[in-house]
């Protein structure tokens, strides 16, 4: 095993698990670390790397949220459990829109995922959050909690997911800011998005990983496997304090902060492959 390598793979992990659940992209992140410290490994096994380590974020959110999410938990009372089986419907409903776009799965591997793209979406995005704020500096929501979102807002948030599919956009950024336009509060928007995370990521590093199996003229080896492992425990790790850190946050706080993030972001990105191209 390269020492160099595994001391990349924990800086992989270390961001995947920072930037999954804060609004600022970590697919984005992910290719932009890539260009910068790639690791030597196949294409092949990069291509499922990138999703699979999301695992190990999922992971802190079933572990932190378990006893919300389980509508067997003896504590609840019934209607308690009733209202967690119909968050779960609701769940499925915003993951509908997903499903239907997974014949797009190939199609932005191979076009979309590269540092203009996320440097042109962190900007956009980036300046979204800030013109979603500022119009609901005095709004009061009308979704408080995280139950009282409908099955139709549910869908609604389900169709801004799509948004996400086009890397650098953020997929908990995108729902946030399509929820927080639905009239949810930014901790039921927030909350939402974690959960809906949950189907939608095991989905798909399923996905890639049954892609691979078919495709793939050999499989992993053990020093590959090794690093996919340490990788999401090592996200698991950080998102379990990332999680807890923007809830504590937007208690607070808004998201424009993250807003300028990205736009600063973005602007570094498009600056560091311009001198690139011209060095090159």
């Amino acid at each position: 095993m390269d020492v160099i390598e595994f001391l990349k793979i924990v800086v992989f992990g270390i961001v995947e698990g920072f930037t999954e659940w804060l609004p600022i992209s970590s697919t984005g992140h992910m290719i932009l670390l890539e260009e910068i410290i790639p690791l030597k490994v196949t294409e092949d096994f990069w291509n499922v790397f990138k999703v699979v380590i999301q695992l190990g974020a999922i992971l802190a959110v079933v572990v932190l949220y378990f006893g919300r999410l389980n509508p067997f938990d003896r504590g609840k009372s019934g209607r308690q459990k009733q209202e967690t089986i119909l968050l779960w419907f609701k769940i499925a409903v915003a993951c509908l829109p997903v499903v239907v776009a997974v014949p797009l799965d190939d199609w932005m591997d191979q076009h979309l995922y590269n540092g203009f793209v996320v440097a042109a979406m962190l900007i956009v995005y980036g300046i979204l959050f800030i013109m979603v704020e500022n119009r609901s500096r005095y709004a009061e929501f009308s979704v408080q909690r995280v139950t009282q979102i409908d099955f139709r807002t549910a869908l609604y948030i389900g169709l801004f997911q799509l948004l996400a599919l086009v890397p650098g956009t953020s997929r908990s950024g995108v729902t946030i800011i399509g929820a927080m336009m639905l009239g949810c509060s930014r901790a039921a928007s927030a909350e939402f998005t974690f959960f809906l995370g949950i189907p939608v990521m095991f989905g798909a590093s399923l996905l890639k990983i049954v892609k691979f199996f078919l495709r793939a003229e050999r499989m992993f080896s053990g020093v590959e496997i090794f690093y996919l492992i340490s990788a999401m425990l090592i996200a698991f790790i950080v998102s379990v304090y990332s999680i807890k850190f923007l809830m504590g946050y937007i208690k607070r706080n808004n998201f424009k902060l993250f807003g300028y993030y990205r736009i600063i972001l973005g602007m570094v990105v498009v600056a560091y492959f311009a001198m690139a191209a011209l060095l090159a």
